[in-house]
């Protein structure tokens, strides 16, 4: 089985936790290419420790800042960005084979909407997406091959 690159929008929430514990029991099957979250600096951090991902994001970039010292401190390799603009760049790369799509509210849909017209394989944990934009994101799931 082919390992699996996943960006997990949302990694802190319930959802993200859950989805990082299943990645923790199957790491021959999935590898955290990019985690996610809003504002809790302490838990991506501690996220970033065990899973090493590739990337990191938070909501602004004085938090941002923040995390990237932490990982620069403790020798991880991890790349922290910050905003809307690195939730939709990573949800949508060619090495991401999945997302999970865990964030709340209409924040989710931009990366989420990103990742379907990318064609990738894309877990909606909340249906705020298919409320907000259902027409428009099935389509993008159809014409993209997601």
């Amino acid at each position: 089985m082919t390992l699996q690159n996943i960006t997990i929008l949302g990694s802190t929430g319930s959802i993200g936790v859950s989805t990082l514990e299943v990645m923790r029991h199957h790491p021959e099957r999935y590898r955290a290419f990019a985690l996610c979250a809003h504002s809790q600096v302490d838990k991506l951090f501690e996220q970033c420790v065990e899973f090493h991902p590739r990337f990191a994001v938070l909501r602004d970039a004085p938090l941002a800042e923040k995390l990237a010292e932490r990982c620069r401190c403790a020798g991880l390799e991890t790349e922290v960005r910050h905003g809307v603009e690195a939730l939709i760049e990573l949800s949508s790369l060619p090495e991401v084979d999945a997302v999970m799509a865990a964030i709340v509210g209409a924040a989710g849909l931009e990366p989420t909407l990103a990742a379907a017209r990318a064609g990738k394989r894309v877990m909606l944990a909340n249906k705020e997406v298919l409320v907000m934009a259902g027409e428009l994101f099935m389509h993008a799931v159809r014409e993209h091959g997601a």
